[in-house]
């Protein structure tokens, strides 16, 4: 993955390309990583689709714009990456924060991309997060994380990947994304999801585009819960829980590219075509089965 910078919408974005397959493919960074996220899958991801990577503004080495450190507002600049790079109707895999901001696209433009992977974001209203996650939602304000460390708290968000050996230099480039007060400043896209998920959970029966829910079952701060919130709610979506915490992408890299692999390859277009997941009680779901 040797990555690049461009601008759109006037932002210094930093981005990745590659990739051989006939589709295409727009790959959003989570957090608190960067577009070396999905280098544990890009190998294999590369074999389906041309892929563009991105460090969404304001995390990994993209340049913030405060309006956009909200999932709907991500929603359009998602829009907007996908015209300065000539996506025609491209997937998109947005795993964590990237999960409200692809949602919230498909909803405002219905007909612009053509299936979405998403997973390991709050989503649920009312909220059902848990951990530092939850913490970092509900504080009064950001002072108190001002005087801290960003790194320190970044390496501390990082001890949850429980297989994957980070190479030190995507460690590294976790850490060097949020210096300075790029850590802090970020928090203000979580800190809306008490505003904005009320707002994603009416639209959710309307989107009709094709959705892959991935989570992980022992995801510390974002419960499973999320993951079914979506799947009872989208009109077509395929969901799959993997035996791993919040990094599916990286802990379970080899399913998790399983899985996308076969969604591009066909599943997205059957996605919705069998009766969804009977609800389970919420103190049962972290165990619902794979489907």
């Amino acid at each position: 993955m040797e990555t690049q910078f461009r601008t759109i919408d006037g932002l210094s974005i930093r981005f990745a390309e590659g990739g051989e397959g006939d589709d295409q493919a727009l790959l959003l960074s989570p957090w608190p990583e960067s577009l070396f996220a999905f280098e544990a899958t890009w190998a294999r991801l590369a074999e389906h689709a041309h892929l563009v990577a991105i460090d969404l503004p304001g995390f990994g080495h993209s340049q913030r714009r405060d309006a956009l450190l909200c999932p709907r507002a991500m929603g359009e600049f998602v829009i907007r990456a996908a015209d300065a790079f000539g996506l025609e109707r491209p997937h998109v895999i947005g795993p964590d924060i990237g999960t409200g901001a692809s949602l919230f696209a498909a909803a405002s433009h219905p007909r612009r991309l053509r299936s979405l992977v998403v997973g390991s974001g709050g989503t649920a209203f009312p909220l059902q997060l848990g951990g530092v996650l939850n913490d970092w939602v509900q504080a009064p304000d950001l002072e108190p994380y001002r005087s801290a460390d960003p790194r320190q708290i970044v390496a501390g968000a990082l001890t949850y990947i429980e297989r994957y050996a980070l190479p030190d230099f995507v460690r590294e480039d976790y850490l060097a994304s949020y210096d300075g007060d790029r850590f802090v400043e970020s928090m203000r896209y979580v800190r809306t999801y008490p505003t904005e998920l009320p707002v994603l959970r009416d639209l959710l029966a309307e989107i009709q585009m094709p959705v892959q829910i991935i989570a992980g079952a022992r995801d510390p701060a974002v419960p499973p819960v999320n993951a079914a919130f979506l799947h009872e709610r989208l009109p077509r979506s395929k969901l799959d829980i993997l035996d791993a915490g919040h990094f599916t992408w990286e802990d379970d890299a080899e399913q998790y590219a399983a899985l996308v692999a076969s969604w591009w390859s066909g599943g997205y277009a059957t996605a919705g075509s069998t009766p969804p997941l009977t609800p389970l009680p919420q103190e049962d779901r972290a165990s619902q089965p794979n489907r």
